[in-house]
């Protein structure tokens, strides 16, 4: 299932010229909201996942999301990606509605989207270097080798993994994975990031590791995110802001502090 959703993002719009002018353009609106949720709404069948979600990220925040398993966090952030459309509701990435972009501006939207999931999603059969060179070749359409060199370097420099570039996923441990998957999903320099339970299956140690490297590089790109967790330490350390949600809903808001005071238990249950 990840594999197949990072495929769809990684499709490459058939404009080089004018994807390699909207990846450098910071196409933040002007109220610096880059994504913006009104009463969104998402059912598979008879199973309503998601039933009034509103949310509003702002340029250079970290939003984390809470909640129990089944809640449809998940669920949110693929809407966000334009991987799965939603039955009703507003969703605006970067001042776009989603729903109404066709397959090439969806494209060029997803460029400025960072998606890392779960297991990271890297290619077996291909060392790291050649994963971080796919989405430069098949989406920016660089062929030349000293760029793609280049660019792969940095990435794994930003992750501290310069001495992995000949690889192959199978040789690292978990958190190296996670740390190639982030480098992976930076190299395009994208504006949002979307992480789907970024410390999953990690030691408390690798965890606090890959959760102050969120930050590290949320404060050098200037990025926005969204992240998906059931770890709370992670949450302590990435989070500007945490939402909860339950029942298809956000339930409350509020820095990672001020949740841990509130008298609902259902909500204090999460900082216990």
């Amino acid at each position: 299932m990840e594999q197949a959703l990072k495929d769809k993002i990684e499709q490459a719009p058939p404009n080089e010229v004018e994807l390699e002018t909207a990846q450098q353009e910071d196409q933040t609106p002007a109220d610096g909201v880059v994504i913006r949720i009104e009463h969104l709404k998402k059912s598979f069948g008879e199973n309503e996942v998601l039933k009034d979600i509103n949310l509003e990220l702002h340029k250079g925040e970290n939003i984390v999301v809470l909640g129990r398993s089944g809640q449809g966090k998940s669920v949110t952030i693929q809407c966000i990606a334009g991987l799965l459309e939603p039955d009703e509701g507003k969703l605006e990435v970067l001042g776009k509605e989603i729903t109404s972009l066709n397959q090439d501006e969806l494209k060029e939207i997803r460029t400025k989207i960072g998606f890392l999931f779960q297991s990271g999603a890297l290619y077996d059969s291909m060392t790291v270097r050649e994963n971080l060179e796919f989405p430069l070749t098949r989406v920016l359409q660089i062929k030349d080798k000293a760029e793609l060199t280049k660019r792969v370097e940095d990435a794994l420099e930003s992750v501290g993994l310069t001495d992995s570039i000949d690889k192959y996923p199978s040789d690292l441990s978990g958190g190296m994975r996670k740390r190639v998957g982030l480098a992976r999903t930076l190299i395009l320099r994208p504006q949002i990031m979307l992480y789907d339970e970024p410390t999953t299956g990690l030691d408390p140690i690798t965890a606090r590791e890959i959760s102050e490297l969120i930050v590290a590089l949320q404060e050098k790109y200037d990025t926005s995110a969204i992240i998906i967790t059931h770890d709370m330490p992670c949450a302590r350390i990435t989070a500007d802001r945490i939402v909860v949600m339950n029942d298809g809903k956000y339930i409350a808001t509020g820095t990672y502090d001020e949740l841990a005071k509130s008298p609902d238990e259902l909500i204090n249950n999460f900082f216990k």
